[in-house]
């Protein structure tokens, strides 16, 4: 089987669901702009991609009619070029790489691109008409269980404390605040955005502006602060809004190469997927995935935790962050704290401090995760995440030298 490298990686900046600085831009241009750029940073021509696979939790509304193919061909790639949309929640974007790898590794195509996209202030949380099955909600109702709920489950069930998610969630806020500071967020390119603003004569003009940070890190939270936030999604709970994810919009792009292809277009590749996994849990308790998705991972490849030089597990709540943490043996706090040199564990803060866009995570994560294994020089990193409905996924990349 043949290997598959990733040879270039990048995404937009994430943003606040309707009040940042993409909420007035279309999902297609985001997605559009982002597989430009990953072509950009290939080096190659849109004539030699075989197909795009794109991630997409809620493929509806400007983001439906399969976004894949729609935004390629709005980026101008060959009609010859096809497009598909891949739905597998959160971790929709990484499920786009893994499929899009897989038909390198056959040998079914040799240059492919992957990629994810939400626009969380266009379609909502859940998409715009929901509709479970009657009986199976009778049956098994857990399925459909909040997101927040499955959190406020697993913080009960395994002791995550309040305090244990409010510190958490300041040191992915730090750790962000940080890496703004110092400029850390290689894989984000500027982005063009439009804004839509009323004159003083009563008509509308679109205006455009280039955004080039994710705009939902707070420099000023305070673990005091944190513990001020009342619950969201239980009254006597301990999930809030501080120590979950935001909703943010965004998309991601990569583009993946077998070796010939590599040679052919003298590329320098940025490392090659080892393997990629998925496993499923309790629905309601969705957030316990990575726990189970990552030793899985571990043991197919014959790796240990401490062969592992970088993380990026993402923050959907931190209770089941912790708890995945603690579970596959890094929750140290020398593992994840703002204030370690020696953190493995998303060192540039997470989902909590830069937003959770659902089916673009997925390859945000892996663009993020890639960056920093370039570096750092790490030989190896994982991404892991849960997901809606009980699943976990995990993959493991290798750095290239």
């Amino acid at each position: 089987m043949r290997d598959a490298y990733i040879v270039s990686a990048v995404r937009t900046p994430g943003c606040r669901r309707n009040k940042g600085a993409l909420s007035q831009t279309r999902p297609e241009d985001l997605l559009v702009q982002a597989l430009d750029k990953a072509i950009e940073k290939a080096g190659v021509e849109k004539s030699e991609i075989d197909d795009v696979m794109i991630g997409c939790s809620f493929p509806e509304a400007e983001q439906g009619l399969n976004i894949g193919r729609v935004a390629a061909q709005m980026a101008k790639f060959p009609d010859e070029v096809g497009g598909a949309t891949v739905n597998r929640f959160c971790a929709s974007g990484l499920e786009s790489i893994a499929q899009s790898a897989m038909r390198v590794m056959v040998g079914w195509s040799d240059v492919v691109m992957a990629g994810g996209v939400e626009h969380m202030s266009i379609v909502p949380m859940g998409g715009n008409m929901p509709r479970p099955h009657p009986d199976w909600t009778r049956e098994n109702p857990e399925v459909y269980t909040s997101m927040g709920i499955t959190a406020e489950n697993v913080a009960t069930r395994y002791k995550i404390t309040r305090e244990m998610q409010d510190e958490f969630a300041y040191h992915s806020q730090m750790k962000a605040v940080n890496a703004q500071k110092n400029g850390l967020y290689g894989e984000i390119f500027p982005t063009n955005a439009h804004r839509f603003v009323e004159k003083s004569d009563g008509t509308v003009v679109r205006e455009t502006f280039v955004q080039n940070f994710d705009d939902g890190v707070r420099d000023t939270t305070t673990i005091a602060g944190l513990g001020k936030l009342r619950p969201v999604f239980s009254a006597t709970g301990s999930v809030t809004a501080g120590n979950s994810s935001q909703t943010t919009d965004g998309a991601a792009a990569s583009v993946i190469m077998c070796k010939e292809a590599v040679e052919k277009f003298g590329v320098k590749p940025i490392a090659k997927l080892v393997c990629y996994t998925t496993v499923g849990c309790r629905a309601d308790e969705m957030g316990v995935g990575p726990a189970y998705s990552i030793p899985k991972l571990l043991k197919l490849v014959k790796m240990d935790i401490k062969d592992i030089g970088l993380f990026e597990i993402n923050e959907a709540f931190a209770s089941q962050a912790i708890y995945c943490a603690q579970q596959i043996g890094i929750s140290d706090i020398k593992e994840w704290s703002s204030e370690s040199s020696t953190r493995r564990l998303n060192i540039n803060g997470g989902a909590i401090a830069l937003g959770h866009p659902l089916g673009c995570t997925g390859s945000k994560l892996a663009a993020t995760l890639l960056y920093n294994m370039q570096q750092k020089g790490v030989k190896y990193g994982i991404e892991a995440m849960c997901m809606g409905g009980g699943m976990g996924a995990a993959a493991l990349f290798e750095l290239c030298e």
